[in-house]
């Protein structure tokens, strides 16, 4: 987007946030920005969900400085869409910057279910693929920490289907997950037919 980003960190995904406004960037203060916010800014940018966010995390900075309070409800899907305060207040400190640091992009999701927290288990490393059950050695407890890294409460059930035919899906290797690596960092490659389902709470 070019009405945000996020400057001085170690990614495109955290840093010290910058809105533009008259084509000149402002910094924004702390006092003005709450977690709805954030959750705008990190969608805005194509990140995970915010996981830090305090003052002068991303080093001092003087002016200029954003003069507005922010008033996201959280859904909107830019943080310029948001109401602001209408009085202009300048009472912000230099160090009292917002410092932000969303979680990187996605890169587990379900999709087809009912939901966004049920449906087919889904992988992107380069691009999207399917999870194989390929030898259905999948339980509740697997299952459980897929549905806590996608923020959806606890495990309900475990479901395969079966294709027609072969092609390249991801397969898991549940020993990996329950040990405590991230899904991305358990998978390999294979060619298979058995295609997992979860449903999370």
């Amino acid at each position: 987007p070019d009405s945000v980003r996020l400057v001085g960190g170690t990614s495109l995904c955290s840093g010290r946030l910058e809105v533009k406004s008259n084509q000149r960037w402002s910094s924004v203060c702390v006092a003005d920005f709450d977690q709805q916010d954030a959750e705008v800014v990190c969608r805005e940018l194509g990140c995970g969900a915010p996981s830090v966010l305090q003052g002068a995390l991303y080093g001092k900075v003087e002016a200029p400085m954003w003069t507005k309070e922010f008033q996201c409800g959280g859904h909107e899907s830019a943080l310029l869409d948001c109401r602001s305060s209408g009085s202009a207040r300048n009472t912000c400190s230099p160090g009292k910057a917002v410092g932000l640091t969303c979680s990187e992009p996605d890169d587990v999701r379900l999709v087809g279910g009912a939901s966004r927290c049920a449906g087919t288990l889904e992988i992107k490393q380069g691009d999207w693929r399917p999870v194989s059950d390929l030898f259905s050695d999948w339980t509740l407890k697997t299952a459980a920490v897929v549905c806590r890294e996608l923020d959806c409460g606890s495990a309900v059930s475990v479901g395969q289907r079966k294709e027609s035919s072969y092609r390249p899906l991801w397969w898991i290797r549940s020993d990996c997950v329950q040990f405590g690596s991230s899904l991305r960092e358990c998978a390999e490659s294979c060619l298979a037919s058995t295609i997992l389902d979860l449903t999370c709470s």
